[in-house]
């Protein structure tokens, strides 16, 4: 059985972020997913890093019994990059990113996994995630304390505990190794899709859709259309026996990378539907409207003054036509009419949106989305809950900073009472437990894989988890 992959990626910035700080990779060997954190700078950087560290791992130079530690040097590699970069450069100090990768070798995949990137296998219809959240919520559903179900909407449920940072500690990554059967199909994603789209809506669209490129770009529209926060991108996966494929059926090997390690990394939005994609276009147009329609009709309109052309040539005297003076106000008016009509369009969904946030040195509600056009503030505290921020723990504060978003006023209030109730909970639990426990260290990974390990590999426990805000 000769076995080969059949892939695609793709990746999006989203309806929010002003930049991309997710990278991809999908090659005949090697498929990535990296969501990079740690400010407008940092996190594009982080990704694009680990994805500069794993690329040389796609070739055919790995045996099956290499392939997991070849994998796991790489990412240690990355991790010593992203040291080495945040001493030269100090300003990016505290950046990382999560690491979802999958090496072939052979019908072996040797996998790593650090962060909330997530893996998922479609094997006989049915849908399942593979890897593990390295987040607080995941550790609150293994210690029993929440269900997967509360976990799903835990205004902490972003808060990561292991990723691979530019501090100089080696958090291992969880490594197993699995089987690749043909007909099975993997994928990779950023919590830009897992966030935001159901298990079920990715289960369907993963088994009806045949097209691995379709497939991707779908379920990528998929997130754009719930209205997801945050960048996107998705790697898929077939598995495929080249012995059963006609001539000249067999997948492409050229390497596809896409996100902030990608060339096209300042592409912008490819949403093409729904509330969200439609205001967060009509805001860009309103906030980006420039001089140059104006221009361009003043310079039409004067193009021909006295006889002359464009390139200085007056042998030609015939008196020109008259200028068409009034071209350039009608046409500066319409524009204008539109980009305002598009723009208070825009702003008023905004006034229908709602989130969690600092005001006052307090937890807040607040009406709009966190983010301004030109001098217009999109967003209003409506609400202020008497908590204050300086009595909650540093991730929470950090959780606030980024603004939790809801969908109504109740929900947004909501959110803010359990958000502190939580974090009062966690604080007595930890002022309870004996000295030199980690209360905040998730046990070893102990889910039960869809697809057994091919030889019984069973993931490193980690002993160190510090806390990191995405």
């Amino acid at each position: 059985m000769n076995i080969a992959l059949r892939y695609a990626a793709v990746s999006d910035v989203g309806l929010v972020r002003s930049n991309n700080q997710d990278s991809g990779y999908a090659g005949p060997h090697l498929l990535v997913v990296a969501d990079g954190m740690g400010g407008h700078a940092g996190g594009d950087v982080a990704s694009s890093l680990a994805i500069a560290a794993l690329a040389p791992l796609d070739g055919e130079s790995h045996g099956p019994d290499d392939a997991l530690s070849h994998l796991e040097s790489s990412i240690d590699s990355a991790r010593l990059d992203l040291v080495e970069r945040s001493e030269v450069t100090p300003e990016l100090a505290g950046m990382g990113t999560t690491v979802t990768a999958i090496l072939r070798s052979g019908n072996a995949l040797a996998m790593a996994h650090l962060g909330d990137s997530r893996a998922y296998l479609l094997r006989d219809g049915v849908l399942n995630q593979v890897t593990t959240d390295h987040t607080f919520v995941q550790h609150l559903v293994d210690t029993g304390r929440i269900t997967p179900e509360e976990a799903e909407y835990h205004p902490q449920r972003n808060v990561v505990m292991r990723v691979l940072g530019d501090f100089d500690v080696d958090l291992t990554p969880d490594m197993s190794v699995r089987e690749a059967r043909p007909g099975d199909r993997w994928m990779l994603c950023s919590d830009g899709l897992s966030g935001f789209v159901s298990i079920e809506t990715l289960e369907h669209t993963l088994s009806t859709v045949a097209d691995t490129d379709e497939c991707a770009d779908q379920l990528l529209q998929l997130a754009l259309r719930a209205g997801s926060t945050d960048n996107v991108t998705v790697v898929v996966a077939d598995v495929v026996d080249l012995d059963t494929l006609a001539d000249g059926a067999g997948p492409s090997t050229v390497p596809v990378v896409v996100g902030s390690a990608a060339i096209d990394r300042d592409r912008p939005t490819s949403a093409q539907d729904g509330p969200a994609a439609r205001a967060a276009t009509l805001v860009a147009a309103a906030t980006s409207a420039g001089d140059s329609p104006e221009a361009s009709a003043e310079d039409a309109a004067h193009a021909s003054q006295d006889g002359t052309d464009a390139t200085g040539d007056d042998s030609d005297v015939r008196p020109g036509k008259r200028p068409r003076r009034w071209i350039a106000p009608v046409v500066t008016i319409a524009i204008l009419g539109v980009v305002g009509a598009g723009g208070l369009y825009g702003y008023r969904w905004t006034q229908d949106q709602y989130y969690v946030g600092v005001s006052d040195g307090q937890v807040a509600v607040f009406r709009g989305i966190p983010t301004s056009a030109g001098p217009l503030t999109l967003s209003t505290p409506i609400e202020l809950t008497g908590d204050k921020v300086d009595d909650l723990p540093p991730y929470v504060v950090d959780r606030l900073t980024e603004t939790i978003s809801a969908t109504s006023f109740d929900d947004a209030r909501d959110r803010a009472a359990r958000l502190v109730a939580d974090a009062q909970a966690e604080t007595d639990t930890s002022t309870q437990e004996p000295a030199g426990t980690a209360a905040t260290t998730p046990p070893a990974d102990t889910t039960t894989d869809p697809a057994a390990p091919a030889d019984g590999t069973v993931p490193p426990e980690t002993t160190t988890d510090p806390p990191a805000a995405p």
